[in-house]
């Protein structure tokens, strides 16, 4: 018998933790800022984002098994503390090894622990609705730069980039600890009233621990697109205010602004091509969200005026949200809910691995070119290409799967 619970007052809780930590993704706004206010280069400062992302597997899987032992809410409060402390302690930060600490590493671990505990969590809260859970929940992520960015600038603007980090993170750690309040963990098994779970023997009902997933070829596929789809979308995030004042001449506040519209649209994407999975399902999403990557990136390379700057972003925003919303469930639909939080924490390598590379190439390449990042994206173009054609693979997988089911 399932206890009773409020699943959608669960799921908004934990998209208040995740606008919190997800403010990874205004980083951007404060490259700058930090430069001047300290002189250190924009690869140095860089490096802060990169520490930060490519460490979130080891979060995420801590994050995973807490969760997947039935401490979520703990997960989640302790994850969201630690993101907060990390954003704050960085305003004290003098060196950039303090940047890293704070801001990389404490930061980075925080946002790992809390988003694993968010959305293996409420993704066992909606098994008939997979697709969407998993969308609005990263949507939180997504979408927190949507606030974060103009606060962030106008902080910078009125009292320093130091001090916007110290103000920011004393928020996030208020905020967490209200949210906190409203998370419940999922009952063991939970059914929603009025759904009936898939019959027993569909890949829906399979459970495989992670030892067992990462010996299927089906795991390395998605690993593999999941670093693809996720390559382009990071690369954007660290970099959209750079790119539009260097390449497209727009001022900071414009920058700031046009960083919001990325942050609008990665948020959309995530609720939008989760809902879109359900109906067409996960291959076929990727499919058309791999070719619009490939079509926004030559946006950004081919049109050179405000307008292709937009339709890049928005492009890029939409698909990256829809890739940060789709995996979840495809990662519970392959190798089933009980084990989700440490399974998807493991595939999360293939986001880690993007996270490392892509800002570090972008960065690396405006500044050999004085600020001009079109190699970078094409580079982008060749990889969602790429992903295009790993995506019939798993295509294949899924229906050679289905009739040995079947049969």
């Amino acid at each position: 018998m399932n206890k009773e619970i409020n699943r959608w007052a669960v799921l908004w809780g934990s998209v208040g933790v995740l606008l919190c930590t997800g403010s990874i993704y205004a980083f951007s706004v404060f490259a700058k800022p930090l430069s001047e206010a300290h002189d250190w280069t924009l690869g140095q400062i860089m490096m802060a984002f990169t520490i930060n992302a490519a460490i979130s597997p080891i979060p995420t899987i801590l994050g995973g098994i807490v969760a997947d032992r039935g401490y979520a809410k703990i997960s989640i409060l302790v994850g969201g503390l630690l993101f907060g402390f990390g954003f704050l302690l960085t305003g004290f930060a003098t060196t950039p090894s303090m940047l890293y600490l704070c801001y990389g590493i404490l930061a980075g671990f925080g946002q790992g622990i809390a988003y694993s505990g968010c959305l293996s969590n409420t993704m066992r809260l909606f098994p008939d609705k997979k697709g969407l859970a998993s969308g609005l929940i990263t949507a939180g992520m997504g979408g927190a730069t949507i606030i974060a960015a103009p606060v962030a600038n106008y902080l910078i603007e009125n009292y320093g980039v130091l001090s916007a980090f110290k103000f920011m993170g004393t928020a996030y750690v208020i905020i967490t600890i209200v949210c906190s309040l409203f998370i419940k963990v999922a009952p063991a098994n939970y059914v929603p009233k009025g759904w009936t779970p898939p019959a027993s023997g569909s890949k829906a009902s399979v459970n495989v621990p992670w030892t067992g997933m990462i010996r299927t070829f089906r795991f390395y596929v998605i690993l593999s697109m999941l670093a693809i789809g996720a390559f382009s979308g990071l690369m954007i995030a660290s970099n959209a205010a750079v790119i539009g004042q260097s390449m497209f001449g727009v001022t900071a506040t414009a920058a700031a602004f046009y960083v919001s519209i990325y942050s609008l649209c990665n948020c959309l994407g995530r609720a939008l091509w989760g809902f879109v999975s359900d109906k067409i399902g996960r291959s076929n999403t990727l499919m058309i969200i791999y070719a619009v990557i490939a079509i926004a990136m030559f946006a950004l390379t081919s049109l050179e005026s405000i307008a292709g700057f937009v339709v890049g972003i928005v492009g890029l925003g939409l698909c990256f949200g829809g890739i940060m919303g789709v995996f979840p469930s495809i990662v519970m639909e392959n190798y089933g809910p009980a084990h989700q939080g440490v399974n998807y924490g493991i595939t999360f390598i293939g986001y880690s691995t993007a996270a490392f590379f892509a800002p570090r190439i972008a960065a690396n390449i405006a500044e050999a070119n004085d600020g001009d990042f079109t190699k970078a994206f094409y580079i982008a173009i060749g990889l969602a290409i790429t992903g295009l054609a790993i995506n019939f693979v798993y295509k294949t997988l899924e229906k050679n799967s289905y009739k040995t089911k079947r049969n």
